[in-house]
């Protein structure tokens, strides 16, 4: 697949609709705990190519991606549900690794953690009409009582920055490869989506 298109002055609603493949390393994801809420429009991951994305996961919206997840136990000891996500890249089971640190975690930090408001999920992106990470079985996104998400509040002018998930699960998850929504600009504190490659592109 080509990793350029060869324009180098998108604006960022047309990155975020027609991301190339190096267009998604335009901004670095800061891995580690936030040291002062992110830069206007500095959204590490959400800069998506379609085309890359639905060649390695499949389209939803043709079934292709529903016959690669596979279902597993989401903190088993305290809540214990089944929830379904892709096996592709072994996103499954770095998932199943997430579930068993957070489950050692003190109960009210793992608190965050459940119920869960989604994983897999033929959608779009409200902001943007594009797919969304939940529909190639690659995303989850956590308790909705400690979350903030910016589209949930007027949005007709700055953004102010909120978050309530604790440090302690979102090291979890980047240790296995999820980016966290939290180090979004356009913040979704529930977020965490499978993107290796953008923790370990600096290192």
């Amino acid at each position: 697949m080509p990793v350029s298109d060869g324009v180098d002055s998108k604006t960022f609603p047309e990155l975020l609709r027609h991301a190339s493949i190096m267009d998604q390393f335009r901004i670095s994801y800061p891995r580690g705990p936030l040291e002062k809420p992110p830069a206007v429009d500095a959204d590490p991951g959400r800069f998506r190519n379609t085309a890359l994305f639905m060649k390695m996961y499949g389209d939803c919206q043709k079934g292709e991606v529903a016959p690669r997840l596979a279902s597993l136990p989401w903190l088993s000891k305290t809540w214990g549900r089944s929830i379904r996500i892709t096996s592709v890249n072994g996103v499954d089971k770095q998932l199943r690794a997430v579930s068993a640190e957070i489950e050692a975690l003190p109960g009210n930090i793992k608190r965050a953690a459940y119920p869960i408001a989604g994983t897999y999920n033929c959608r779009a992106v409200a902001d943007t009409g594009q797919p969304s990470p939940h529909g190639y079985g690659i995303a989850i996104d956590l308790n909705t009582a400690f979350s903030d998400y910016w589209y949930w509040r007027r949005h007709d002018g700055s953004i102010i920055y909120r978050n309530r998930m604790p440090e302690q699960i979102v090291a979890i998850f980047e240790k296995h490869g999820f980016i966290w929504g939290g180090k979004w600009y356009h913040f979704d504190t529930m977020h965490f989506e499978y993107r290796p490659e953008l923790l370990w592109a600096d290192q």
